[in-house]
């Protein structure tokens, strides 16, 4: 699933990492001028910093003394699985995972698993020593759901605090990986660079956090001859530069999950947005897709609601009143958005445009469900149409020519 936050304000919640799409054109004219946006309005860059890398701490099993580094998650709940018969339902939404298992290691020390868990009982039918009890902890217990809303308030307050430590910071330093280039400042020069004159690019300054990692993760991965956006791994660094450079792939796969946790957006986990679920329900192409953010960039921009359409003094009275109002979700009739001035982005670098689906598969569908418009040929004068063809006098021309 794939979450999508506070449109508008370039904060949205996909899984994917995100790019920068340059975009010149201008808005279509609006019947209301009020509304009328007249060219793309450029997307705010800041300072950025550096932080510090952190060692992976360990993470104790909530029945016994085994330790597993937190990088190892799944061995974790593999052991707890096998060994204690119990399992963590929704896992990958735990904003903390180590604060989360030891509130409950403490907890289950306090009262007996069974005042918490749900018990699943497998072979049922079978004879009663073939029976097993497996413990399920999920956020169906209240407790357990508000620790984990907790977990990701906290999680939120962090990153943020990062994110704000590293655009004040004006001490960073770092090299091009492709020029080798050496940078001062702040990260948003190095980063800028890369996108101007490599046409790389990771996404808004703004929206980065743990920069420094972040890259040395990236160069990593070029010092093992391997293609950043593919991830083949190639005999030698100008063998990759050339594949990179002629299969144009100097971005990231937005397929691979590492890269998440070096977005913001993607710890904005209450938002209720659900962009591959609205385009699944809706029947959505790329173009109607392309609509539909912009659509909302532009409401979001105007501090307008766009489920209710009133008007608020400042984003941050229009975000609470979304948020209380769970208004997040609900979207106008599809008459509303799904017009020709909504073709234009809001944001002249709009990240989220270029993550958008333009596959195959969406094409096959519109056809399926007769979205493309096929016009057929006048052949009523079809003799005529024979006589006046190009072909006729390309034939003609050719024959006298021999």
């Amino acid at each position: 699933m794939a979450t999508v936050a506070e449109l508008g304000v370039s904060v949205m919640r996909i899984y994917i990492p995100k790019f920068l799409m340059s975009a010149s054109c201008l808005l279509l004219p609006s019947t209301d001028s009020k509304d009328c946006i007249l060219e793309p309005l450029s997307l705010p860059e800041s300072p950025g910093g550096t932080t510090s890398l952190e060692g992976s701490p360990s993470v104790p099993c909530i029945f016994c003394e085994e330790h597993f580094l937190i990088d190892e998650q799944d061995k974790l709940l593999k052991h707890m699985i096998i060994e204690h018969k119990t399992v963590i339902a929704d896992v990958k939404l735990v904003a903390d995972f180590r604060r989360y298992i030891s509130y409950w290691r403490k907890r289950f020390t306090e009262q007996p698993i069974t005042d918490f868990c749900s018990v699943i009982r497998i072979n049922s039918t079978a004879p009663f020593e073939e029976q097993d009890n497996y413990f399920l902890l999920c956020d169906v217990l209240p407790e357990d759901r508000i620790l984990r809303e907790e977990l990701q308030k906290q999680r939120l307050k962090e990153i943020l605090e990062q994110q704000q430590q590293e655009r004040n910071d004006n001490n960073f330093q770092g090299s091009c990986m492709f020029c080798n280039e050496e940078f001062l400042g702040n990260r948003s020069v190095l980063l800028n660079h890369m996108a101007r004159e490599h046409t790389f690019n990771i996404g808004l300054p703004d929206n980065i956090v743990n920069c420094n990692e972040f890259l040395c993760t990236l160069q990593k991965k070029l010092d093992n001859l391997q293609c950043l956006y593919c991830e083949k791994t190639f005999r030698d660094k100008n063998t990759l530069k050339d594949h990179m450079r002629k299969k144009q792939h100097r971005r990231i796969n937005p397929k691979n999950r590492e890269y998440d946790r070096f977005y913001v957006i993607n710890y904005l986990d209450a938002h209720e947005f659900d962009l591959l679920k609205i385009k699944s329900e809706l029947g959505l192409n790329f173009y109607q897709q392309v609509k539909l953010v912009n659509f909302i960039r532009r409401q979001i921009h105007q501090c307008r609601c766009y489920g209710c359409h009133e008007t608020f003094k400042s984003k941050a009275d229009l975000r609470t009143h979304m948020e209380e109002a769970k208004h997040t979700s609900l979207l106008p009739e599809r008459q509303t958005w799904d017009q020709p001035q909504y073709y234009f982005p809001t944001y002249e670098n709009d990240t989220l445009l270029c993550t958008l689906s333009d596959s195959e598969s969406d094409l096959t569908a519109q056809e399926q469900n007769g979205n493309i418009a096929i016009i057929s040929e006048d052949t009523s004068k079809l003799h005529a149409l024979k006589q006046s063809s190009i072909l006729n006098q390309l034939r003609l021309h050719e024959s006298l020519k021999n």
